[in-house]
């Protein structure tokens, strides 16, 4: 399973540990950057984590920002993208299960490492239930239609 990540320059090391944590979880990462601590624009890796996901180059991602916010933002423009934004690890297990979501992100000025962790590991390791989430996911994904 392929995991396309990426990050602005605000969380170049925590994308390391998160790149390192799920490859030892035996995931292979598709590291979209940035590997530079020189400020950039968030939008940028948030679409290549999106695009990757919605084109089939990645099972899933996992973009990693100041907040979480603006680049689960970009991502989710990309057509048939569904963010989670976490902060803890609940909502991160019930994501996937309820909503089938594609893209994770969380902020590098929010979580440490270890709530990183967990909730990384909440969210690959829950899987879409589908039967009655189905035909809400279905309504959401219709928005983008609109």
């Amino acid at each position: 399973m392929k995991i396309a990540m990426g990050n602005d320059h605000s969380a170049v090391y925590m994308k390391n540990v998160i790149k390192a944590h799920v490859e030892a979880k035996g995931y292979e990462v598709i590291d979209f950057g940035t590997n530079s601590a020189e400020s950039c624009d968030y939008p940028v890796y948030g679409e290549k984590v999106g695009r990757a996901v919605a084109d089939g180059e990645a099972d899933y991602g996992i973009a990693i920002c100041g907040t979480g916010i603006g680049i689960g933002i970009a991502a989710s423009k990309v057509k048939g993208i569904r963010v989670c934004t976490c902060s803890e690890p609940y909502s991160a297990r019930l994501s996937r299960p309820h909503t089938n979501t594609n893209v994770l992100t969380f902020g590098a000025r929010v979580v440490g490492d270890e709530m990183a962790k967990m909730i990384v590991d909440e969210w690959l390791d829950n899987e879409y239930q589908g039967g009655r989430h189905q035909r809400r996911v279905d309504q959401v994904m219709e928005i983008e239609n609109h």
